[in-house]
């Protein structure tokens, strides 16, 4: 007999905390009832100002009302088109959209599927049939997804792959260019970073993985959950460069990056890098669950029919939240909003890491457009990371340091002060990082009151110390 539960909203969340599998985190507590713009609203009232865009997906803020409408007309036409049956007018509106914005024009064959982590699949699955070879070398730090192939390219941390292996062979890693994997001072050049990664690369080409046996090179242009660093122009260069020499694909993981999260559509467009193949998901439907895997008809016209597919892959109702999402962009001045909120972010923290009382526990401030990351020192000994003008800025009586995160050290505890504040906001990677993700066409009257959340949280904590 069915029946209609009317339990309390309390003892819903009871329900949930006991129903839900336990290996689902959670930063907060209580039940999410309501998203709109740059807020949400849980079930006992409070509305919180978002800063993770569930952790960088609702780029346009929550439940857009053109998104919202678009999704929901199509729900009245046709909710569910198979891709292996017919193509459907969303599905084909979409990549009409795309095309012109690219970051390469050669890119022009195009995939939709569900998750990030299943477009990573779809790529390097693709990768290894275009070259006929195995391996596959990724960055250290990257994350790339929890499914099998996804999870052994993902190398932020042990606690998305613990206990399951073995996974995905012939998959091998050279350090991102972050001062931090190659042992170096915090304000160690870019050009130095990126040469040491490369001459990494060409070892690893020469002692590991021939190149002869090698299909793909995978890397993020802004390392996500590995810290929010951004890759140095040049880098990316070598990294084209090398794959043209060796036939190598060049797949370009823009799940997080992508769709104005970086102030422009993609990431890596500045550096000038042609991907062989583009990743795209998360800010591209704006919370409905597409993603995208792009690239050369000349080579994706070799594949035998049937070789991509899945049920929900390309459907309908996201594929028509995706096209107005890419109409708003441009109608709506997304990407001039982000740009303007991105200097006013980067000035509030670079103007937090110079206050004398407590700049010398944030050792970095970095990102691109409103994809920033805080770095803090944390109370560890690893003082070779310094060199003698960074080390100069911490005083002699200090126990900061970088070092790994831990739940007790500083990063931590600002992210749940600001949630204590009204902000919800992100850790994020090994060391102690906070990332900020807001929407972005947050307003300059939000961005100063997150900023404002953030410097008085930070300063409650190094008080405490």
């Amino acid at each position: 007999m069915l029946t209609t539960n009317t339990n309390p909203p309390q003892d819903l969340h009871e329900f949930g905390v006991k129903h839900v599998n336990h290996g689902v985190g959670r930063i907060t507590e209580g039940i999410m009832v309501k998203g709109e713009g740059s807020y949400v609203v849980y079930d006992n009232g409070s509305r919180m100002l978002d800063f993770t865009c569930g952790i960088g997906v609702t780029n346009l803020g929550h439940a857009h009302p053109i998104v919202s409408k678009a999704a929901a007309d199509q729900c009245m036409q046709l909710v569910h088109s198979q891709c292996s049956i017919a193509l459907h007018e969303p599905y084909l509106r979409l990549i009409e959209r795309l095309i012109p914005v690219m970051p390469d024009p050669s890119l022009d064959s195009f995939f939709f599927w569900n998750s990030g982590s299943e477009a990573v699949e779809a790529a390097l699955k693709m990768a290894k049939l275009f070259t006929n070879r195995q391996n596959i070398i990724c960055m250290q730090g990257a994350y790339h997804g929890r499914t099998f192939g996804a999870m052994a390219v993902t190398k932020s941390k042990t606690i998305y792959s613990a206990g399951v292996h073995p996974l995905m062979p012939g998959v091998y890693s050279i350090p991102y260019p972050y001062w931090h994997q190659s042992n170096l001072p915090v304000d160690t050049t870019a050009s130095v970073l990126s040469a040491n990664s490369l001459y990494q690369l060409e070892l690893l080409l020469a002692q590991q993985t021939s190149p002869a046996d090698t299909a793909a090179i995978i890397v993020e242009p802004v390392l996500g959950e590995g810290g929010y660093v951004p890759a140095p122009a040049e880098f990316l260069q070598g990294l084209r460069k090398i794959c043209d020499k060796h036939g190598i694909m060049l797949i370009i993981d823009e799940v997080q990056s992508g769709f104005g999260r970086t102030g422009d559509w993609f990431a890596v467009t500045e550096s000038g890098v042609r991907p062989d193949i583009l990743i795209m998901a998360k800010g591209l439907g704006n919370g409905f669950p597409i993603s995208g895997i792009v690239s050369r008809r000349e080579l994706t016209d070799k594949l035998k029919p049937g070789t991509m597919g899945g049920t929900y892959a390309g459907n309908a109702v996201a594929c028509a939240a995706a096209v107005a999402v890419n109409k708003v962009m441009v109608e709506e001045n997304v990407f001039e909003n982000a740009r303007a909120r991105s200097k006013e972010l980067f000035a509030a923290l670079n103007a937090l890491k110079a206050d004398p009382t407590i700049g010398s526990h944030i050792l970095d401030v970095r990102g691109k457009g409103l994809m920033v990351g805080v770095e803090f020192a944390t109370p560890k000994t690893s003082e070779h990371h310094f060199s003698s003008h960074s080390a100069a800025s911490l005083p002699a009586s200090s126990p900061y340091h970088p070092g790994l995160n831990h739940p007790e050290n500083i990063a931590s505890r600002v992210a749940k002060k600001c949630i204590e504040k009204g902000m919800l906001i992100l850790t994020t990677s090994v060391y102690e990082v906070i990332r900020f993700i807001p929407p972005l066409n947050v307003t300059e009257e939000d961005m100063k009151k997150g900023c404002a959340i953030f410097a008085e949280s930070v300063k409650e904590v190094v008080m405490e110390g």
